[in-house]
C-alpha cells in the first residue's frame, strides 16, 4: 500500500481555543485541544474525521486555551495525553481526572515516536509553567506549531528550521494593541519576551528558518481584539516580499480561524 504521507489541519487558532490534527497512515494525532469536546468533534467531522480515532494528544502548555476539551478527550475516547512534568503539574486541577495509563511524560528538549510519527519538543518563552511546542515528522514531511512565544530563540529556529509546513504564531497588529481597549499591564504582557509574537516578529521568525522545503506557511493564535486575518496575512506577505522571497511560487501563507478548520491537506 502506497503511504499517503502527512495530512494536517488547524481545527482552531486563536485567543479563544487551538486544536491542530495530523494524520499518518498509522498515527491520528491533536496538538492541544482548547475548545470543548463537542466543538473539536464537530470541526473533525467537517474534514472528514472523527474523534474515535485519534489515538494521542500533545499538549503545548496550561492556558485554558489549549486545554479546556484535554480531559473530556481523555475520559471519552481514552487518548494518550502527552505533556511535560511541569505542564502536568499546572493543569492536572484543571482538566479532572485521566486515567494513569493516559498519561505520558514528555521532557522538553526531548524526541518521541507515536507510530510513525516522530516528534521534537522544544521550550518556548511564554508565561506559562514549563511551555512547550513541537514539530512532527513522517518520511520527508514535517509539520512545526510554534505559538503561544514572545520571540523565538536561536535555539528553536535550530530545531524547526527547513519544515515543510508551520502553524506559527501572528497574534497581535502592534498598532492596534497600543491604540486598542487591553489594561496597560495586559498590553505590556502580551508585547513582552514571555507574551505572544506580532505580525511583523512572526514575519521576521520566519523569514529565519523557512527553506528550500518550505511550502505551507498557516498564520496562527490570531488575536480577536488587537489582528485581523486579511491585515495578518498582508503583514507578513509584505515583509516577506520585501526581502525578495517568493510568496505564492515557492510557498504558500494560509490564514487559519478560530471556529473553522482549515481543509485536511497533505503535505
Amino acid at each position: 500500500m502506497e503511504d499517503q504521507g502527512m495530512k494536517i489541519s488547524v481545527l482552531a487558532s486563536g485567543s479563544t481555543g487551538n486544536a491542530t490534527y495530523i494524520e499518518t497512515p498509522k498515527s491520528k494525532v491533536l496538538v492541544d485541544a482548547g475548545l470543548s469536546g463537542k466543538k473539536i468533534e464537530e470541526l473533525m467531522n467537517s474534514i472528514g474525521r472523527t474523534l474515535k480515532d485519534v489515538d494521542s494528544l500533545l499538549v503545548t502548555h496550561e492556558h485554558s486555551d489549549h486545554i479546556k476539551g484535554v480531559g473530556v478527550l481523555a475520559r471519552r475516547y481514552g487518548m494518550n495525553i502527552y505533556a511535560n512534568q511541569g505542564t502536568w503539574d499546572a493543569m492536572s486541577a484543571k482538566i479532572g481526572k485521566v486515567p494513569l495509563e493516559q498519561k505520558h511524560i514528555f521532557d522538553m528538549g526531548k524526541a518521541l515516536s507515536i507510530g510513525d510519527v516522530d516528534i521534537e519538543s522544544f521550550g518556548v518563552s511564554h508565561d506559562a509553567a514549563e511551555p512547550q511546542f513541537y514539530e512532527l515528522h513522517h518520511g520527508k514531511s514535517s509539520f512545526a506549531i510554534v505559538t503561544d512565544t514572545g520571540y523565538v530563540p536561536d535555539s528553536v529556529a535550530g530545531v524547526i528550521n527547513n519544515a515543510e509546513a508551520y502553524l506559527f504564531e501572528c497574534n497581535h497588529d502592534t498598532e492596534m494593541l497600543r491604540m486598542g481597549p487591553y489594561s496597560w499591564s495586559l498590553k505590556q504582557r502580551i508585547m513582552s519576551d514571555t507574551g505572544h509574537l506580532s505580525n511583523d516578529d512572526g514575519a521576521a521568525a520566519l523569514m529565519d528558518v523557512l527553506g528550500n522545503n518550505t511550502k505551507k506557511i498557516f498564520l496562527g493564535h490570531l488575536s480577536q481584539e488587537n489582528n485581523v486575518k486579511a491585515l495578518a496575512h498582508v503583514t507578513v506577505e509584505d515583509i516577506m516580499k520585501e526581502h525578495d522571497l517568493a510568496v505564492g511560487h515557492d510557498f504558500e501563507i494560509c490564514d487559519t480561524d478560530p471556529k473553522q478548520a482549515t481543509p485536511l491537506i497533505q503535505l
